[in-house]
């Protein structure tokens, strides 16, 4: 289902749920090149090309780890930008990959979510610390779960207690691939379950919590979530191929690598169509590297929300994994420490077909990675280790890029 978990390394179940959403899916950026070629300002500058040259060598070690394909954008603060692509776009064919090829990028949407939210937050038609019922009365209810006791803020951080609704639905990839869930028929899924916790009891990432604010936001603009992301973000940014799909819209609509996936490690199947209803507000979108770096620089650099309302964003609760034990999760955004000091802010995402990572540094600088298949599509997920490896190279290509060596 949807995941962009900040952390992935969990059981095979609850590790989908980072993918779709923590984790994620982009689209073509004008202009893209073939792999090898370099962006404009990568060939006007010779900076820029040592730049490229080492990311291309680092994205090359990924699809030497297995990975079909691997994508990325690096974007300074000035909006220069070198976009790099390796390895296979198809593998039946064995056309290269192309820089600046949409992707599904799971678990990031819950920044696009979070941003709307926080937008509804200034317009002073959401409050923070009002309770989900306010918005949705009579919705959530079940075992130990009342709405009137789980507020917004809980929902944005991920410390609602709310039970995870993708480990039944989105368990098998390949089989739900031609099917349309409504988001009320997955919240009724999540609602079956008791909580996992009290509200503000603790952190634990739920795709079912922006689920509802997915639901929240169409309630409160009365108007459909996707139209939402199209006028409040992508038309502002000037984001041509970011974009939620719409019910039964289930290809991508630019220029694209294939995604894959596997029933059996390692024997991976072609995946690239499908219907993302599943991920919905938790990890639905389609965006490139590039325009996913558009985005991130303006959340965080105050273009969309309210000074006060980043603030919020990014007061964040203890979300340590095996891979960041300092990571922290604000209102839709995570930090981490980064080998050579400083903090990023960022997301990530994991869908059937594609992970992303991705931060803006301390200087401003943002980078998004993406690979055309999961962790655990490559290596056996019953090996925790291995396992664990393969998750790190992505992220270890994210701390080197956005450290600059």
């Amino acid at each position: 289902m949807t995941d962009a978990d900040p952390s992935p390394i969990r059981p095979a179940r609850r590790r989908f749920r980072t993918a779709i959403v923590s984790g994620a899916v982009l689209a073509l950026v004008a202009g893209a090149v073939t792999l090898g070629a370099l962006s404009r300002t990568t060939a006007e500058n010779p900076h820029h090309t040592e730049k490229h040259d080492a990311l291309e060598a680092r994205l090359g070690s990924l699809v030497d780890a297995g990975y079909p394909a691997a994508l990325a954008a690096v974007t300074e603060p000035d909006g220069d930008h070198i976009d790099v692509a390796v390895g296979k776009g198809d593998i039946a064919t064995g056309q290269k990959a192309e820089a600046g090829g949409e992707v599904r990028i799971g678990s990031n949407t819950k920044m696009f979510v979070a941003t709307i939210v926080m937008q509804l937050v200034d317009e002073g038609r959401v409050s923070l610390d009002e309770p989900i019922e306010t918005y949705l009365p009579g919705l959530v209810r079940g075992e130990e779960i009342d709405g009137a006791a789980i507020d917004v803020r809980s929902l944005l951080q991920h410390t609602s207690g709310l039970p995870e609704y993708a480990d039944t639905i989105a368990e098998d990839a390949f089989g739900l691939r031609e099917t349309y869930i409504s988001p009320r028929d997955m919240l009724d899924v999540a609602l079956e379950q008791p909580a996992a916790f009290a509200p503000g009891e603790r952190y634990e990432y739920s795709n079912t919590n922006y689920l509802l604010l997915g639901l929240l936001i169409e309630r409160v603009t009365e108007r459909a979530l996707w139209e939402q992301i199209e006028e409040r973000i992508v038309e502002p940014l000037g984001l041509t191929h970011t974009y939620l799909p719409v019910p039964g819209d289930r290809g991508l609509r630019g220029e694209h690598p294939n995604g894959y996936h596997a029933e059996v490690p390692g024997e991976l199947k072609d995946i690239t169509t499908m219907d993302p209803s599943f991920a919905w507000a938790a990890g639905a979108l389609v965006s490139t590297p590039r325009e996913l770096n558009i985005f991130m620089q303006a959340l965080l650099g105050g273009e969309l929300v309210s000074e006060e309302s980043l603030a919020e964003m990014k007061k964040g609760v203890p979300a340590g994994d095996e891979l960041w034990p300092e990571a922290t999760y604000g209102l839709g955004v995570q930090s981490y420490p980064l080998s050579c000091g400083g903090i990023v802010w960022g997301h990530g995402g994991d869908i059937p077909g594609t992970q992303t990572r991705n931060a803006v540094g301390p200087d401003g600088t943002a980078v998004t990675i993406a690979v055309t298949a999961l962790p655990w599509a490559i290596v056996d997920p019953r090996d925790e280790k291995r396992l664990l490896d393969q998750y790190r190279l992505v992220v270890d290509v994210l701390d080197e890029t956005l450290c600059g060596r």
